[in-house]
């Protein structure tokens, strides 16, 4: 057992008080206050209906997410935000949300782990948001149907390609979720290729006119990493015990 504030300063101090700048609505840290005492964490990809029900029945004490409750912004407490709000709190289930601190940390993040899981080094930064980086990059020497195997692997599910670049990689970047934003800064860096979790329809086009392959594994699928982590981080500097709950969206 472990006080709930000894955990938010713990994990305040792992990732460095958030230096990392967010969309506004991601609202890092601690988004609703549950219980003193924790023993039990829970890990998921996003605060939904399910996943708070799922948290609240398995005596979660502390709910760790990468999505938050709050992404559509200021708005009535009311349909699905009052049964989630409510759950937790009649539940005392405290939730705890970090988006792109998660995604960008150095030894906790999506990227840096999904980038092990596919066998490469992390070597640079790049992709970033508010000029602060939040992806990596690293080499390789592969086909890229292998690249896109070991992928298919890690994620455990099917992966898209968009092969506008060499058949053979050397230099790739990941950034987990919707990184398809990044193709540009992706080409600039002399990647060429990037693997991220979804694209919109107009990414085909640009990377095909860059000269990039582009893979995607899922928006969800590609951010499960970071979670786990973390929560396995947490749960053994407190002497906790922690699951993970897997609600795959198949996007």
């Amino acid at each position: 057992m472990a006080k709930l504030e000894s955990i938010l300063c713990f994990i305040d101090e792992s990732f460095g008080g958030f230096l990392i700048p967010d969309y506004p609505n991601a609202l890092n840290g601690l988004q609703v206050e549950g219980r003193e005492e924790v023993k039990h964490l829970g890990a998921a990809v996003d605060a939904s209906e399910e996943t708070i029900e799922e948290a609240v029945n398995r005596g979660v004490d502390l709910l760790l997410v990468h999505h938050g409750l709050f992404w559509g912004g200021l708005g009535p407490i009311t349909g699905a935000r009052f049964r989630k709000l409510s759950a937790l709190i009649r539940g005392g289930v405290s939730l705890y949300s970090l988006h792109l601190p998660l995604d960008a940390h150095e030894e906790l993040g999506n990227n840096v782990l999904l980038m092990r899981r596919i066998g490469m080094i992390p070597e640079g930064r790049f992709g970033s948001f508010k000029d602060v980086p939040v992806g990596w990059w690293g080499h390789v020497s592969m086909h890229r149907r292998e690249l896109s195997e070991k992928l298919k692997e890690a994620v455990g599910g099917d992966v898209r390609m968009i092969p506008g670049g060499p058949e053979e990689v050397r230099r790739v970047g990941i950034l987990t979720g919707g990184g398809a934003s990044a193709l540009s800064e992706a080409a600039a860096a002399g990647l060429d290729t990037l693997i991220t979790g979804e694209a919109p329809h107009h990414a085909y086009h640009e990377a095909m006119e860059m000269g990039l392959n582009l893979l995607l594994g899922g928006h969800y699928a590609t951010e499960t990493f970071g979670v786990k982590a973390l929560a396995q981080r947490v749960a053994e500097n407190f002497d906790l015990s922690w699951e993970f709950f897997h609600f795959p969206t198949g996007l």
